[in-house]
């Protein structure tokens, strides 16, 4: 009985360290891995894929309606460019033409408010 308790208690400590340590040098080929699946540096590293433009439209409409924050969230899409007679906006891209900010506002929420629910 005692052997057994002296065999596993030396090693159980050398199993559990073989076990926590990588390997130095992972086993090659002509200098190659030999299988790359993948690693979880990889996946850590993944970007997500960039908002389109209708996404970061609704994403404004989560912002207090009537509010400079929701104007500022749409002024950082499309960049205003006021113009003093600006002409009727025919599309999203016309509002940033508008010169008063409620009215650019107003012109931003027309159009996204029509955008059919897309997901995030």
């Amino acid at each position: 009985m005692r052997k057994i308790i002296l065999t596993l208690a030396i090693l159980y400590p050398a199993a559990a360290l073989a076990q926590a340590t990588e390997p130095a040098n992972p086993p090659t080929i002509g200098g190659k891995p030999l299988v790359v699946v993948g690693s979880k540096k990889s996946e850590a590293g993944k970007k997500e894929k960039p908002l389109s433009v209708a996404q970061k439209l609704q994403a404004c409409q989560d912002i207090d309606d009537a509010t400079k924050e929701r104007l500022n969230c749409y002024d950082a899409i499309y960049a205003p460019q006021p113009k003093p007679k600006a002409p009727a906006a025919k599309g999203v891209n016309d509002c940033r033409f508008v010169k008063e900010e409620d009215e650019r506002l107003t012109c931003y929420n027309g159009f996204a408010d029509k955008i059919p629910k897309l997901p995030r």
